[in-house]
């Protein structure tokens, strides 16, 4: 054969395309074979997670922007993927959390005052900062501590979730990542050891479009994210990331599948990110105003609302009140934290061992101003 024999092979190869599920139609009306049935009650508090979770972003981006906290990443425009995928979680369940997944903690039970209270660091954090801002975690919830470092934590998720099989637990873990993170090894690495031990983990991938920057187009040549799965043995599903139904069914059948013994699943939750990666970025740099005007249309909540609307279940005075009412929330857990004391400094020679050393306990005399 003449010639570079990658030339003529290169566009020949069959693409495997995953279809995207859609719940919500264009009507406002439901696929009735991915309505997850939820009550009516459930509906409206599904809704008033979403209000509250982007009213927190809209005040904390204020607060950092004020000089008042150090740093945050918002999830504006994702609700939708964060609080449908955090509703299918069940008490035992773990959560090893991006550090954009707010919205999965707070739905697992992680409270309110102890996510606002680590962004202040002072006494009202649980971790009395030691983790830079927008960096929490709580064991009594099993919201394992988010990591800066891209995908770290897929790998320890998959590790967590072995140790789960072996013990017989019915329990699963969620690991939520972007699309960014599904071009490292850590990637890769935890893919395969999760499709080759049927760890009982759901990767959630949220494709917001951008790793920083980088457009999903430079990330890879694959057709999605969710069809890297079939490689390593296992199902990948892409589901739209701005419908909470489709989001919320796609990912509670993943999580029965996993605490019933089936294995891993790979959900690609195909969703935009409205704001800045972080309140260290500037997106304009990178995105055009149409671009992000054309998502704007797609605002997971008011999709939702219109949604609920067209069912009877919600109007727009019923609207406006539960927004009112998740950034009156909002403002009362700040004012709280806010006004706490800052953390002593002899704090920071505690919770390193089980007894404190001799050294350490001198230390923290000295630091508390008690010392010779």
């Amino acid at each position: 054969m003449e010639g570079n024999p990658g030339e003529e092979l290169h566009g020949t190869e069959a693409v495997l395309e995953l279809p995207l599920l859609v719940a919500l139609r264009e009507d406002h009306s439901i696929d009735p074979s991915l309505d997850p049935g939820l009550s009516q009650e459930d509906l409206l508090f599904l809704y008033s997670s979403m209000q509250r979770l982007r009213a927190l972003d809209e005040k904390a981006i204020a607060l950092q922007r004020s000089g008042r906290i150090g740093f945050y990443t918002p999830s504006f425009g994702q609700e939708a993927a964060e609080i449908g995928a955090g509703f299918a979680l069940r008490e035992g369940d773990w959560i090893f959390p991006s550090y954009r997944d707010h919205g999965m903690a707070l739905m697992r039970g992680y409270p309110l005052e102890a996510l606002v209270g680590q962004l202040f660091g002072n006494r009202s954090d649980a971790t009395r900062g030691r983790q830079m801002p927008n960096h929490w975690c709580d064991r009594s919830v099993r919201v394992v501590s988010v990591s800066s470092p891209v995908a770290t934590q897929l790998p320890q998720a998959v590790g967590a979730a072995y140790a789960v099989k072996l013990r017989g637990e019915k329990a699963a873990v969620i690991v939520g990542f972007g699309d960014g993170g599904s071009s490292t090894e850590a990637f890769h690495a935890a893919m395969n050891f999760a499709g080759v031990y049927g760890a009982p983990v759901v990767f959630f991938c949220c494709n917001n479009q951008y790793a920083i920057s980088v457009p999903f187009s430079k990330q890879t040549a694959s057709s999605s994210v969710a069809v890297k799965a079939v490689a390593y043995g296992f199902p990948g599903v892409r589901v739209d990331g701005n419908d909470l139904l489709a989001v919320h069914h796609v990912v509670r059948e993943a999580l029965e599948k996993a605490r019933a013994g089936g294995g891993p699943t790979l959900v690609e939750a195909v969703t935009y990110r409205m704001g800045p990666h972080s309140t260290s970025d500037d997106p304009t740099r990178y995105r055009t105003e149409e671009e992000v005007a054309s998502w704007a249309k797609r605002d997971p909540i008011l999709r939702f609302a219109r949604h609920l609307m067209a069912r009877g279940i919600l109007d727009e005075a019923e609207a406006d009140r539960i927004a009112a009412e998740a950034r009156e929330e909002i403002n009362r857990v700040v004012k709280e934290c806010e006004g706490a004391p800052p953390v002593p400094p002899e704090s920071m020679v505690e919770d390193v061992y089980a007894e404190l050393p001799w050294h350490l306990a001198e230390q923290r005399k000295l630091l508390a101003g008690k010392g010779d």
